[in-house]
């Protein structure tokens, strides 16, 4: 088990040098610099060539890159950001409990939702209880999360004045951003618990089981759900790492100070440093999250756990 975790680890590194190079090349592309973004446009050109210079983007692009690669490696340095002059890691800590702790309830609600509907709706196929849930599962799915989550603070915010629109002075700051991030999760993990539990109900140790004589209750909760667990819980550990992903859209509707609000004011401001380092932290939680759901296969099926121990 612990090779295959280290062996996990080592593969993390080439995923998260693509995911550094591709967002360093589009930022690189996008016009403007940062010193002109610093300064202001009634600077003079000599002092934005100036600052530029010290702060090195006006040498070419792949040295930009080594720079940056090679202060990140040998000294755990990643970079200052442009528009507090403060370690971008400093901001990043102090905003990433906000974004965490919004795509840790989304994924809690949106499982026990769509884990809940979806064995109901496997247990019930055809049903009229199936298929409103199925299609309330692909109407939710083809819903834009900015669009429901507008809707939902005009509803909420704006007409009955029940929930705030924006930030997250008390709880209930993090009732519309939830709810709005886990809806979609909740669909997507209803059908995919619907399927695998479809699946695992027609197998031959079901019908063994039943003929025993076995409650249908222990049959399903027991016997079934368990050993479709396990496309599940991948799908539970991806909606985490999207709602770390999507909280750039969530938190800007919202206004919540946290990841996703970082980012899309450093791309707007050309504060590359800053997205750099942001999108290399949520890329490195989102595998290790990853890892995380590989090592629960091995406890809940035995034979996956033999293959790592080879």
């Amino acid at each position: 088990m612990y090779k295959y975790v280290i062996k996990r680890l080592l593969f993390t590194i080439p995923v998260l040098f693509g995911a550094i190079f591709l967002v360093f090349t589009i930022m690189n592309m996008t016009p403007g610099d940062p010193a002109t973004l610093i300064l202001g446009i009634t600077a003079k050109q000599a002092d934005i060539d100036a600052l530029n210079h010290q702060l090195g983007v006006d040498q070419p692009f792949f040295v930009q890159f080594f720079n940056y690669i090679k202060d990140m490696v040998t000294q755990f340095d990643f970079g200052t950001s442009y528009r507090t002059g403060k370690p971008v890691f400093d901001e990043i800590l102090s905003r990433f409990p906000t974004t965490f702790w919004l795509a840790l309830l989304s994924m809690i609600i949106s499982s026990i939702v769509g884990i809940v509907l979806g064995i109901v709706s496997a247990v019930k196929q055809y049903s009229v209880l199936d298929n409103t849930f199925t299609t309330l599962a692909m109407l939710l799915s083809a819903i834009p999360g900015f669009w429901l989550g507008l809707m939902l603070m005009l509803l909420f915010s704006l007409q009955l004045g029940w929930l705030p629109s924006s930030g997250i002075d008390t709880w209930a700051g993090y009732v519309l951003p939830v709810v709005t991030l886990s809806l979609g999760g909740a669909a997507s993990q209803m059908r995919l618990t619907r399927s695998t539990m479809l699946e695992t109900i027609r197998s031959d140790y079901i019908r063994t089981a039943r003929s025993k004589g076995a409650p249908e209750n222990v049959v399903i909760w027991k016997h079934a759900l368990k050993n479709a667990l396990l496309p599940v819980i991948t799908s539970m550990g991806m909606n985490f790492g999207a709602g770390l992903g999507g909280a750039v859209i969530i938190e800007t509707v919202f206004g919540m100070p946290g990841l996703g609000m970082l980012i899309v004011n450093s791309i707007r401001q050309k504060d590359t440093p800053t997205v750099m380092a942001a999108t290399l932290f949520l890329a490195f939680l989102f595998c290790l999250v990853m890892l995380v759901v590989d090592i629960l296969y091995a406890y809940i099926d035995p034979r996956i756990k033999a293959k790592y121990q080879n």
